[in-house]
C-alpha cells in the first residue's frame, strides 16, 4: 500500500495564496508575520496534516539535537534514576535522546556506539559493559570531535569527561561500618574487578580491614555477576564456610536483598549472626526486613551532571574540559541489617 504524499510548505502556500517564505516564517511563529496570518497558516497546516521536516533542517545545520546514551542494563533502579537526570536536563535544552543497551557485552556496546555515530548524534553519554576493555569503538567520536561523557563504569581514556563517585571511599565506609559494629570476619561480594567501580570498592574494603586490624583473606572475596541466581549461590557459599563470616559487604542492593533473604530461609539471623551492607540505596532496601544498610549512589544527580557537562561542551563553554573527572558525593545510610554488634 502506497502512503499519502507528505504535505509541504508549497502545498500550504498554494491553498492560502501566500508565498512559501511567508508560510515558512508563519510556521516558525516569526513576529514579522501578523498574528491573524500566522493563525491561518497554523490552522491550515494542521488541517492538511503537515509535519515539519526537522531531519532535513538539522542536516543543513550540521546538528541533529539528539544525544546518544549507552547503558549496560535497563532493569536497574540506579540506571533508571541516571536516565531521569539526563532527560530532565536535556529536555529543557531541547535535545532528544536515543538509548542503546549493551546487555553487559562489549560486542553489543560497540555495535550501539557505531550505530549512534551513524545516526549523527551530537554527543554521547556512556557507561561501560562488564567485559569492555578495548575503547577503540569510541575513536570515531574523537576524530570528529564529538563530546563523550562516561559515567559510573569508566576507563582511563584520553578523551571525554568522567562522572563517578569515590568508590574507594564508599567501599571503605561500608566495610569500616561493619568493623565498627564488631564484625571481625567480613566478606565482600562483588562483580567484575576489571571495572573501575568494583575494583575501587574492593580497594576500599581492603584499606578498611587494614585500618581496623582485620586480616584480609582472598577466599572471603566472592566475584560473581549480580543476578538473583548469583546471590543465592553466594549465600550458599557463605553458609558453607567454617568459620562463617559475621559481616558481608555486597556491592549491589538487589543482590544483597536476595542474599539476605536466602540466609534467613536457611536459619541465619540478620543482623545477629551476619550483618549486611549493600550498595546503591535502591527501593528494595527499604522494603526488605530487616531494612538494608547501604551506600547511597545518587543516580539522578550523576545523570544531571553528565548531561550538563555534555551540553556545556556542545555549547563551547570554556570550563568544559574534555578530560575532567567529576566526583559526585555518596554516603553511608545505616539501617537495621548491620546494627547488631556495637562495641
Amino acid at each position: 500500500m502506497t502512503g499519502k504524499k507528505d504535505i509541504t510548505i508549497y502545498d500550504i502556500a498554494k491553498v492560502l495564496g501566500l508565498s512559501p517564505a511567508t508560510v515558512s516564517r508563519g510556521l516558525k511563529d516569526h513576529p514579522a508575520i501578523n498574528s491573524k496570518t500566522r493563525k491561518r497558516i497554523m490552522d491550515t497546516a494542521r488541517e492538511m496534516g503537515y509535519r515539519s521536516n526537522s531531519f532535513a533542517s538539522n542536516l543543513r545545520m550540521q546538528k541533529t539535537h539528539t544525544i546518544g546514551i549507552i547503558v549496560h542494563e535497563l532493569k536497574s533502579q540506579f540506571i533508571s534514576s541516571v536516565l531521569a537526570g539526563i532527560e530532565k536536563v536535556t529536555t529543557e535544552a531541547g535535545y532528544d535522546l536515543i538509548i542503546g543497551h549493551s546487555s553487559e557485552t562489549y560486542r553489543k556496546e560497540a555495535a550501539n556506539v557505531h550505530n549512534l555515530f551513524h545516526k549523527r548524534v551530537d554527543g554521547l553519554i556512556a557507561s561501560l559493559a562488564f567485559d569492555t576493555r578495548d575503547m577503540e569503538h569510541f575513536d570515531p567520536y574523537v576524530q570528529k570531535n564529538i563530546p563523550i561523557v562516561f559515567f559510573d563504569r569508566v576507563e582511563e581514556y584520553p578523551y571525554g569527561t568522567r562522572v563517578v563517585i569515590d568508590n574507594v571511599k564508599a567501599g571503605y565506609e561500608a566495610t569500616g561500618h561493619l568493623a565498627a559494629q564488631g564484625c571481625r570476619r567480613i566478606a565482600h561480594i562483588t562483580a567484575s574487578l576489571g571495572r573501575n567501580v568494583y575494583a575501587g570498592r574492593l580497594k576500599g574494603y581492603q584499606q578498611a580491614l587494614a585500618d581496623y586490624g582485620l586480616h584480609y583473606e582472598e577466599n572471603l572475596v566472592l566475584v560473581n555477576d549480580l543476578s538473583e541466581a548469583a546471590a543465592m549461590r553466594s549465600a550458599k557459599q557463605i553458609l558453607a564456610m567454617d568459620p562463617r563470616p559475621d559481616g558481608v559487604f555486597a556491592t549491589n542492593d538487589f543482590f544483597a536483598a536476595v542474599f539476605l533473604q536466602t540466609l534467613k530461609e536457611n536459619g541465619v539471623r540478620v543482623p545477629e549472626d551476619i550483618a549486611i551492607v549493600g550498595f546503591n540505596n535502591d527501593a528494595i532496601g527499604r522494603i526488605i526486613q530487616p531494612k538494608l544498610t547501604t551506600i547511597s549512589y545518587p543516580g539522578e544527580e550523576i545523570g544531571e551532571q553528565a548531561a550538563r557537562s555534555l551540553l556545556d561542551q556542545l555549547a563551547g563553554v570554556p570550563s568544559a574540559h574534555t578530560t575532567d573527572t567529576i566526583i559526585v558525593r555518596s554516603e553511608l545510610i545505616i539501617r537495621e541489617s548491620s546494627l547488631h554488634r556495637k562495641v
